[in-house]
This record gives structure tokens, sequence and C-alpha cells, in this order.
């Protein structure tokens, strides 16, 4: 597993009222679940504006209705009950953040005792925020 703080450099900035995730390197940064994680469920470095950004509260992945979004509480990757969840606060198996390389950061979750648990303060704090909104 590469570090956070490694070749890419992710900065949770402030974008309106949404955030982000972006890289010094200009690389796409997303997130994957579901079995052998295969399901895309968006993009963290997306501005919100972008189709697939985790942002975007009208596109696929940022919507809190959508089935693969990690807003919707009822589903598999926002419900705080699925072990696909980050919201699942004893999830075994939440979303990976990689980059369009496929180079793997760690997982996307509120699971603090997560062995893969990415190293990133301000995208803990990001999703423990997202999380407690439900």
């Amino acid at each position: 597993m590469k570090s956070v703080c490694s070749l890419l450099f992710f900065v949770l900035c402030s974008i309106g009222s949404a955030q982000v995730v972006t890289s010094t390197q200009g690389h796409k940064i997303m997130i994957f679940g579901g079995d052998d994680h295969k399901t895309y469920l968006g993009c963290l470095s997306c501005n919100n504006y972008q189709s697939d950004s985790v942002l975007n509260k009208f596109g696929a992945y940022g919507s809190r209705f959508q089935s693969e979004s990690i807003f919707n509480t009822y589903g598999s990757f926002g419900s705080r009950y699925s072990s696909n969840s980050p919201c699942n606060p004893y999830a075994s198996d939440p979303p990976v953040i990689v980059d369009e390389d496929g180079n793997f950061y760690g997982r996307l979750t509120v699971n603090l005792m997560h062995p893969q648990l990415v190293r990133n303060e301000s995208l803990q704090a990001w999703i423990k925020g997202v999380c407690a909104k439900d």
C-alpha cells in the first residue's frame, strides 16, 4: 500500500460548501466497492460539476438516492450496517481508494480498526462527516 503522503499528496480542499480530495500530480482519485471492488463509487478528486464526482449531488455518485452512492443511507455503500460501506464502524470490506494508475491508497472507512484505513486525517474527517449526516 502506498502512503497517502508519498507520490501523491492529498489535500482536503473547500469548493464552496463542498469538499474534495485533490492530488498535486493531477491523478484521478477514485473509490471502488463491493465484490472484488468492481463497483465504481465515484471520483474523490473531481470537482462537483463532473458527472462522476462524489460531490455532484445531481450525479449518480453524489446523489443520496442512487444505489451506488456512499450518500445513500439505505444502499450497500452508505448504510451503517453494510460490510461494504464506509459508514459502518465495523465494516470488513469498505471501499478502496485508488488512482487511475491502479495505485492503492487505503480504505475509505470510519472503521478506525481496519488495517488498511487510509491514513489521512482530513479524508477521515470528511467521511466521518458524510456518515454523520444520516
